[in-house]
C-alpha cells in the first residue's frame, strides 16, 4: 500500500512538473485554423525535372524521381514504371535500370521478376517539388 502512494506521488509530481515546464499552448499545422473550419488551400506546386537524377543525401537512400509520375500506373495489374526501368527496357529508353536489390526475396533467393516488396516503386521513391519546407532539416549524413 505504502509503495502504491509512493508511485501515485511520484506520478502527480511528474505530471506538475512537466506541464509547469511546458507552460505553452500546442501549435498545430494548420495554424489558427479550426478543425470544422476549411483550411486555406495549399499553393500547387510543379514536380521538379532533373536530369541525371538528384544527389543522396546518405548511401543507401532510395533515389528520388526525376520526373513527373502523374500518368503512371501501379496496380496489381501493370506498373508502368518497369517500361522504361526493366532490365530488358532501360538502355533503349536511356533510363536507370531498377536495382538487382529488387529481385531478392526477403529469403535471400534471386528471381528474373521484381519481388512483391519491391513492386510498389513509390512506396520508397518520391518525385521532388521545389517548396519550403515546413521544418527546418537539420539532418548531417556524417560523411559531409
Amino acid at each position: 500500500m505504502k509503495y502504491l502512494s509512493l508511485t501515485i506521488m511520484a506520478a502527480v509530481f511528474a505530471v506538475a512538473t512537466v506541464t509547469s515546464a511546458y507552460g505553452g499552448e500546442v501549435v498545430s499545422l494548420r495554424g489558427a485554423n479550426e478543425l470544422a473550419k476549411d483550411a486555406k488551400m495549399f499553393e500547387k506546386t510543379r514536380i521538379m525535372s532533373q536530369q541525371g537524377g538528384f544527389k543522396r543525401s546518405w548511401k543507401l537512400q532510395p533515389p528520388s524521381i526525376p520526373h513527373t509520375i502523374a500518368k503512371e500506373r501501379i496496380n496489381l495489374e501493370e506498373n508502368t514504371c518497369m517500361r522504361c526501368h526493366s532490365a530488358e527496357k532501360f538502355k533503349e529508353e536511356k533510363a536507370v535500370k531498377i536495382g538487382d536489390s529488387h529481385f531478392i526475396a526477403a529469403d535471400g533467393s534471386k528471381s528474373d521478376k521484381v519481388n512483391g516488396r519491391r513492386y510498389f516503386c513509390v512506396q520508397c521513391h518520391a518525385p521532388q517539388n521545389n517548396i519550403e519546407p515546413l521544418v527546418e532539416n537539420i539532418f548531417n549524413s556524417g560523411g559531409n
